[in-house]
């Protein structure tokens, strides 16, 4: 089940939003959980069972550190500690690493293992890492261990982001498990943050998603540059609405039900470098990795040697965990290379320059980055990559690239234009001061996105999430 979908959005948000607010404060969390466990079941059955023992192993581990910190047994704590770190990895590893490890082996020595084909449980890189940051913030002694099941289940369930994120820690819901106020101010906003997240995924996302995906199936021979080209720029888009308004979305339910979860995009594509783009972009993940990888590794604190290390080792996990193929490993390397050369001189340099040169330089790195991430084929990928830099096998622009420009061109200006701050802004500065107008403006407004939403989900089939993979 996806969120923009008419069985989520008609049947099964309503009933579970009656049956929250009608049912008694103590039992709300138990509905949430029951909830997220049925939301997860109706794409994934079988893998519920998985969620569960993975929540029943941390929920377990946390108890037993806090018990063992508490007494003075550090060895116990750090060995449970491990418990919890060695069976989530041995999960995440066995599900959905097992395979890309058996062929990369057959591939190096000629045998032939067999796969074990295992289907790829959705989401379960969210919330992995989600559950490991529980035990290692407990161990810290950040939080608290969570002595309620129901409770612990429902965070690590919580279906609102349980499928792709945003990544929660536990400390920044910790209170909001046992103590959330829900008012009609939290809900109203969320709302609006859940329809603007719909808008984007079905009237932005799906429909330059259908560009590259009818780019993407050309050879290479079929190419001209400039096809190439919109194709990339597509898929730019694409991610950016795809991921963003489901961010939005999760946030937006999360509101709905009294929790605030944190920024997961902060207009990216508007960055002056490398390194500022990965502050904006998936911010969760980001986060993730420097408190739970970087930062223990050593950060920056021990040289310029190791801090390029460092860099190196969590742009290989970032592109490892994005997916069980060699294009992820490489998309991750391509960044690491592009941050350890900013940190080593370049982005002294870019801050010197004028901001339109800066995200000039940043945009056409960050666009070539995603063919990397786009292709699973590094065959077909390296195609794609050729026709980008001029070695097309069907010239530098043919009829087909204005055929598909010219018939998308004002999709693609709405895109473009979303994807900054810029409507924001403008929004802010003609509604300054006028409470009134601003809320009859955004009741219109979400109506109307709305109602757009729903007449596509009706009439078009295309409607992928492209995180749920990961």
């Amino acid at each position: 089940m996806v969120f923009s979908s008419l069985l989520f959005l008609f049947r099964f948000l309503p009933i579970v939003l009656l049956c929250y607010f009608v049912a008694p404060r103590r039992f709300r969390n138990f509905i949430l959980f029951i909830a997220s466990l049925m939301f997860y079941a109706w794409g994934e059955p079988v893998y519920v069972v998985l969620l569960l023992a993975s929540s029943v192993l941390d929920y377990s581990m946390g108890l037993l550190i806090g018990r063992f910190q508490k007494a003075g047994n550090a060895k116990k704590a750090k060995l449970c500690l491990l418990c919890s770190l060695c069976g989530n990895l041995l999960l995440l590893g066995v599900f959905k690493y097992a395979d890309f490890l058996i062929g990369s082996f057959n591939y190096l020595t000629g045998l032939d293992v067999g796969l074990l084909e295992l289907t790829l449980p959705i989401g379960i890189s969210f919330y992995t890492f989600q559950t490991l940051s529980y035990t290692i913030d407990v161990y810290r002694g950040e939080v608290a261990p969570q002595r309620n099941f129901i409770t612990f289940g429902a965070y690590v369930s919580l279906f609102p982001q349980l499928i792709a994120g945003p990544i929660v820690r536990y400390q920044t819901v910790e209170q909001e498990l046992s103590g959330r106020q829900e008012n009609f101010d939290d809900f109203s906003s969320g709302v609006v943050r859940f329809v603007n997240g719909l808008a984007k995924k079905v009237l932005i996302a799906n429909n330059v998603g259908a560009i590259f995906s009818e780019i993407a199936a050309m050879s290479g021979s079929e190419l001209s540059t400039m096809t190439a080209w919109l194709g990339v720029v597509a898929f730019t888009l694409q991610i950016y609405f795809d991921f963003s308004g489901y961010s939005d979305m999760a946030i937006g339910l999360g509101k709905m039900f009294g929790f605030h979860f944190l920024e997961n995009f902060d207009y990216p594509y508007e960055s002056k470098s490398i390194t500022e783009f990965w502050r904006r972009w998936h911010i969760s993940l980001g986060t993730w990795f420097r408190e739970y990888v970087y930062i223990p590794l050593g950060g920056n604190r021990k040289g310029v040697k190791r801090q390029i290390i460092n860099i190196a080792i969590v742009w290989f996990l970032t592109g490892l965990w994005h997916g069980a193929s060699w294009n992820f490993v490489l998309w991750g390397v391509y960044y690491g290379v592009l941050l350890i050369v900013e940190k080593a001189f370049l982005l002294k340099r870019l801050e010197k320059l004028p901001a339109v040169v800066s995200r000039i330089y940043t945009m056409v790195l960050v666009v070539i980055g995603w063919v990397f991430f786009s292709y699973a084929d590094v065959a077909h990928g390296q195609e794609f990559l050729m026709a980008l830099l001029g070695q097309a096998g069907n010239g530098f622009m043919d009829s087909q690239f204005i055929y598909i420009f010219m018939g998308n061109l004002v999709l693609l200006v709405i895109a473009i234009i979303g994807s900054t701050s810029l409507p924001k802004r403008l929004a802010g500065k003609i509604m300054n001061n006028r409470k009134v107008v601003s809320e009859i403006a955004t009741s219109v407004f979400v109506l109307l996105c709305m109602l757009l939403s729903i007449a596509f989900l009706v009439s078009d089939s295309y409607n992928p999430f492209l995180y749920f993979r990961f």
